[in-house]
């Protein structure tokens, strides 16, 4: 595996990829987001991505779900359309796709996985879409063949499945995984973790360096999905979404853990500090 090091990735750097909107704004300038998952036991997953979505400025977010007897309404965020997946997927005209949290890895989930990824629009995969693909090399040529733009955003264990080793050897050399994983997916990949490290489709690598302990709860990583998702929806390119999502995400995480709340932080705290925090940054 390669040793190349990575660049430090600076809040100046993310600043950059933002723009004022202008004055005659509306929401289809900001993007419809079509986030896929959710099956049974498993609902609040999508909810939580898509939530962090909406709030970091899509212009729509419809959320696709595989469990039974779904929703018809967020309670907590009656601005997303809920609906079943393969309604979703079929109606939603997304400019991005959001796919793998809570998916599961039934036959039904494996088809809608199979089925997005003949949709040539910009897509975030995450989670069982990504174990998913480690189990069925089909897909995972069909995700290498795409033209447009993926990114993947796997924890240790999901990288160690696609790249068939041991969790020992991808955290033995991380960039190196990183590496290893855009060449085989063709895709733009975060490998989460304590440092997180950001690969382009193009090889670049970034070394992440915000984020703390607090952050090592369930939802942190929907919520990511989310966020990346929102950003390609605005217009920014896939690479400059990973890189401010993953950057912000773990500066809200920061900002939380600045008000004494390191044990017990939820994702739904850190997605409400990443909409003040971008707020403050493109101000």
């Amino acid at each position: 595996m390669s040793v190349t090091r990575p660049s430090t990735l600076t809040k100046k750097q993310v600043i950059a990829f933002l723009k004022p909107r202008p004055k005659d704004s509306h929401k289809g300038l900001f993007g419809t987001i079509a986030v896929i998952g959710g099956a049974n036991g498993a609902l609040g997953a999508a909810l939580l991505a898509g939530r962090a979505a909406l709030k970091l400025g899509a212009g729509c977010v419809k959320v696709g779900l595989l469990a039974d007897n779904t929703p018809t309404v967020d309670t907590q965020m009656p601005e997303l359309m809920l609906h079943g997946a393969a309604e979703t997927l079929k109606s939603a005209k997304a400019n991005v796709i959001a796919l793998g949290c809570g998916l599961g890895q039934s036959l039904a989930a494996q088809k809608i996985l199979y089925d997005a990824l003949q949709v040539e629009v910009p897509m975030v995969l995450d989670a069982d879409a990504l174990n998913i693909i480690a189990l069925r090399p089909d897909l995972r040529s069909i995700l290498h063949s795409r033209k447009a733009a993926t990114v993947c955003t796997p924890h240790p264990g999901e990288a160690a499945r696609l790249l068939h080793c041991k969790v020992e050897d991808v955290q033995a050399d991380r960039t190196g995984a990183a590496l290893e994983l855009t060449r085989k997916l063709s895709s733009s990949v975060v490998l989460k973790g304590a440092g997180s490290i950001c690969a382009t489709r193009e090889g670049k690598l970034y070394l992440n360096k915000t984020g703390n302990p607090g952050m090592s709860s369930a939802g942190m990583g929907d919520v990511l999905t989310g966020m990346i998702a929102a950003f390609i929806a605005q217009g920014l390119s896939a690479d400059e979404a990973l890189l401010l999502g993953v950057h912000l995400h773990g500066a809200a995480g920061d900002a939380l853990a600045a008000q004494h709340a390191t044990i017990g932080m939820s994702a739904t705290e850190v997605t409400e500090w990443a909409r003040y925090l971008i707020n403050q940054w493109i101000a």
